[in-house]
């Protein structure tokens, strides 16, 4: 089934997605002598992110294969709760489970996603939900060509993009 493309045209999920094509997203995260415990800060929150007892690390958070699934799990459902509230639809809950996979052998990344919506939905509403679901921000980044740039700097330097006042302790 094919969907108009401007459905999502000047509604507030259209200029979410706006923003993020802009908006650069910085996170900064610092590691101390506690393996693997590492502190990610984002202007405003600050949380930490772990390696599970069995490969040495504290589980004092979940691991960062965790985070990358739980941002397109959390986008997918923050871009279709927006899309349902713009068109009124009565939708009590919207759950999405996403899972990544590494197959190193094959040099392959695989995400995996199930979508559930409880309410008053037809069969139409849903083809539409699993379509605008495919669209959330964090898919689209992932679907597209990804480029890493790293380089080694001052740690100064790596610093000054925050401020302590910005960014609050865990």
């Amino acid at each position: 089934m094919q969907f108009p493309v401007d459905d999502c045209r000047n509604s507030k999920l259209e200029t979410e997605n706006r923003k993020l094509k802009t908006m650069p997203v910085t996170v900064k995260a610092t590691v101390g002598q506690m393996p693997y415990a590492t502190r990610l800060e984002t202007p405003g929150h600050a949380w930490i992110v772990d390696e599970p007892a069995d490969v040495g690390g504290g589980d004092t958070g979940p691991r960062p294969g965790e985070l990358l699934a739980a941002s397109l799990a959390s986008c997918t459902a923050i871009t279709l709760r927006m899309y349902v509230d713009r068109k009124g639809w009565r939708v009590d809950e919207i759950a999405v489970e996403a899972t990544v996979e590494r197959d190193a052998e094959a040099n392959r990344t695989t995400f995996r996603c199930r979508v559930a919506a409880t309410g008053d939905l037809t069969d139409e509403q849903r083809a539409r939900l699993l379509h605008i679901a495919k669209a959330c921000p964090v898919h689209k980044m992932l679907t597209n060509p990804v480029e890493i740039h790293t380089e080694l700097v001052d740690a100064p330097t790596a610093l000054e993009t925050f401020s302590p006042s910005t960014s609050p302790s865990p």
